[in-house]
């Protein structure tokens, strides 16, 4: 296993190998150890996770060297979303689930209210317009997108003019340095 992980450290970029490629397989020397004495799934499970871990540090680096800096790819997560601002994946699952429920019961509600007797027959019944689940959850889905995309912009640009640095500011201080 130390065979194919050291092939995989060539991978790297050549400056990157010289500074960290020994203190690297030291790292790997020591995980293969600590899993010796382990199930031959718990081998097997390790092993995939760090030929992955090294597969993916050695396309980061050579994105990095082409651009010069770990955040400025294009599809960063530190580009696209600041750890500060981010929900747990499970939310977004949850929320669509949600949404679709009520748009159900809202689709069920119209059918039982126009199942019964229309109650004057002197106007006569109103048809009922045709409600499909899917066009409007697009619809919702893709407004909700819109409205994400504007509260990021918006978040974004607060950011980027310094507001948010008010919350760092402490009126105290600045009235007594006043009366001194």
């Amino acid at each position: 296993m130390l065979a194919l992980y050291r092939s995989l450290l060539c991978l790297y970029p050549r400056a990157y190998r010289c500074e960290f490629g020994e203190e690297m397989m030291a790292v790997l020397s020591e995980v293969q150890r600590d899993v010796r004495q382990k199930t031959v799934w718990a081998q097997a499970m390790s092993g995939a996770h760090e030929v992955a871990g090294l597969l993916y540090g050695a396309l980061q680096e050579h994105l990095r060297a082409i651009t010069g800096s770990y955040a400025s790819g294009l599809f960063s997560a530190r580009r696209i979303m600041r750890s500060e601002f981010r929900f747990p994946k499970a939310t977004g699952l949850l929320m669509t689930l949600i949404l679709i429920a009520v748009l159900m019961a809202i689709d069920k509600a119209r059918s039982i209210e126009f199942s019964g007797p229309y109650p004057s027959p002197q106007v006569g019944p109103i048809a009922q317009a045709e409600f499909t689940l899917l066009p409007t959850l697009l619809i919702v889905l893709v407004g909700a997108c819109a409205a994400a995309l504007i509260g990021w912009a918006i978040v974004f640009a607060l950011r980027r003019s310094g507001i948010h640095r008010l919350s760092e500011v402490n009126p105290s201080q600045s009235q007594r340095s006043g009366n001194s």
